[in-house]
């Protein structure tokens, strides 16, 4: 038995083979003595499974979010079979050439073909025959697609995952994480409390690769994973997993009641979510609406710009399916930790205080604006808040504002229907937004205050160094002032605020938001039952003065 100790972002058991995500390494070696005959029945083979992989991406993406989403595998699909392609890599293979090396060649050469066309439509092909010839050389020399190649699911080991690498994970196949790195606001680890699973970060060298294959139980409660525990181990996690299922079973009995304290304090309870296949989990869990849909998963799922229809047809889905409890979308948040190839950014030095966000897509309108199209467009489906984040001043918003304004005079003037009662709002998330609040609640309709980034900023602590562990302290008496003088100074203008950070499941300080006056708190969908519960046996009456007492206070450690 070898126990590994690490830090628990996930709670629950979980039990299953240990398995090491696969980036995708599709080393190319050249020969000049292949077998024509040979090399295209290879090239044929990887050729019709490709064809099966896109069939059942364009499946999965039209189950998710509409025909537009699947449009792109399809295309795809017309392109790995395309008769000009084929007959490219047939007439290069007959100079004896493997047909890794003959794909690689034709990949090059079709890509810069369509780069150099005029029209814009051929020009996106160039993408299309890359990542398909790119996938059909991952398929020959056993490449990884998706990071994970098993039958049955597995507790997932990583360095970390980049938010790109959890976008294409099989979720299906995941009963844990463990990572080598990463910290509690990683994406990795929003994705597993998303999920409900269990996940461990933060073990560093413990992680060997000998261990593949291994039956691991990881308990992301005390962050302690065992590979190949014996029996009073094995029998005591288990128990503890059967434990919690009965806590579940518990918790799902607040299903459909109201989020109110003793005293009749209420507070709607909402759920973050990043892409429109997690609605289900989100009703599953009866959360009141979605008070965070990171909108930048959708760009990190695609090769290039996700088209306006594309990114309708997922707005859609999510309101359509919500039913019409509110949707608050966020626009656009790369940068930072979030990088995109196909954006070009350039590299900065400290990318978490850089060109990000609403920095982007106030730089480049035209990005926005098709984000924004697609927006407004979705909101004739659904109750429809869209979300500014990265916000430090009251220009920016304004800018923002005027960009709304014009998209929706060309839907206007284009005859296309869309919602007269689209609330905007923005992210808290800076200290400096948290300061002039009292200007910026004049400009929109809601504050949503993203505690992760709201201490990082506040505390000048990376929340994405584990190292810093202890520095990283979302408790902190500055990041709670903070939002009170926020709260404040959005009820003094007439408008709602959130919480939309991890900090809003923390069930440590419900008591303390109920008591500031939090209108709403937006969690993973699994956090909703436990802090319902949590509010209803709350009174705030009871505590308000002296929590305020001691949040305001001179004495409050720091």
């Amino acid at each position: 038995m070898i126990t590994i100790q690490g830090k628990g972002v996930s709670a629950g058991v979980a039990a299953g083979p240990l398995y090491f995500y696969q980036r995708a390494k599709a080393e190319v070696k050249r020969s000049t003595s292949a077998v024509f005959e040979t090399e295209w029945k290879r090239f044929k083979d990887a050729q019709t499974k490709a064809i099966e992989q896109l069939g059942a991406l364009a499946d999965k993406a039209r189950a998710e979010a509409g025909d537009e989403a699947a449009l792109l595998f399809e295309t795809h699909q017309l392109m790995a079979e395309d008769l000009d392609y084929e007959e490219a890599i047939e007439e290069a293979l007959r100079g004896g050439i493997n047909i890794e090396a003959v794909i690689s060649d034709v990949r090059d050469q079709f890509a810069e073909m369509f780069a150099q066309m005029e029209d814009a439509y051929m020009q996106a092909r160039a993408a299309d025959v890359k990542d398909v010839s790119n996938r059909i050389i991952g398929i020959l020399t056993g490449a990884v697609q998706g990071g994970i190649d098993s039958d049955v699911p597995v507790i997932l080991a990583a360095d970390d995952l980049a938010p790109s690498e959890t976008v294409q994970l099989d979720k299906s196949k995941i009963l844990g994480f463990i990572t080598e790195g990463g910290s509690g606001s990683s994406h990795t680890a929003i994705l597993a409390r998303t999920m409900g699973i269990p996940a461990i970060i933060g073990v560093g060298d413990q992680l060997k690769a000998e261990y593949a294959g291994r039956e691991v139980i990881v308990d992301g409660g005390t962050g302690t994973a065992v590979l190949e525990p014996d029996s009073d181990t094995r029998v005591y996690l288990m128990k503890k997993q059967e434990d919690q299922r009965k806590l579940q079973e518990m918790l799902d009995q607040l299903k459909g009641k109201e989020n109110v304290t003793k005293d009749g304090h209420s507070i709607r309870i909402y759920c973050n979510i990043g892409n429109p296949e997690d609605v289900p989990t989100v009703l599953s869990n009866d959360g009141g609406g979605i008070g965070l849909f990171r909108s930048e998963f959708l760009y990190l799922g695609c090769d290039d710009f996700p088209t306006e229809d594309y990114q309708f047809e997922a707005y859609k889905k999510v309101l359509s399916d919500m039913g019409g409890k509110e949707v608050v979308i966020r626009t656009l948040d790369i940068g930072a930790d979030k990088q995109i190839g196909y954006f070009n950014l350039p590299h900065e030095e400290n990318p978490a205080m850089g060109n990000r966000a609403l920095r982007i897509c106030l730089n480049r309108p035209e990005i926005f604006r098709t984000q924004l199209r697609a927006l407004y467009r979705a909101s004739a489906y659904g109750k429809l808040c869209i979300m500014f984040p990265m916000v430090a001043s009251v220009w920016e918003v304004r800018e923002a504002k005027k960009v709304c304004e014009q998209v929706k005079k060309e839907l206007d003037a284009e005859g296309i229907a869309y919602s007269s009662d689209v609330q905007v709002g923005i992210m808290i998330e800076t200290p400096s937004a948290a300061i002039i609040s009292d200007r910026l609640a004049k400009e929109v309709d809601f504050f949503s205050c993203g505690t992760n980034d709201l201490t990082q900023y506040t505390l000048a602590c990376d929340r994405q160094n584990n190292d810093l562990g202890r520095f990283f302290d979302p408790h902190h008496p500055a990041v709670l002032r903070l939002l009170k003088l926020v709260t404040d100074n959005a009820h003094k203008n007439g408008i709602w605020v959130g919480i939309c950070g991890e900090l809003g499941a923390d069930l440590q300080l419900t008591e303390t938001f109920l008591s500031i006056g939090i209108d709403e708190l937006s969690v993973s969908p699994r956090a909703v039952l436990p802090l319902r519960r949590k509010v209803r046996e709350s009174n705030v009456a009871q505590v308000r003065d002296r929590l305020l007492g001691d949040l305001l206070s001179d004495q409050t450690s720091v």
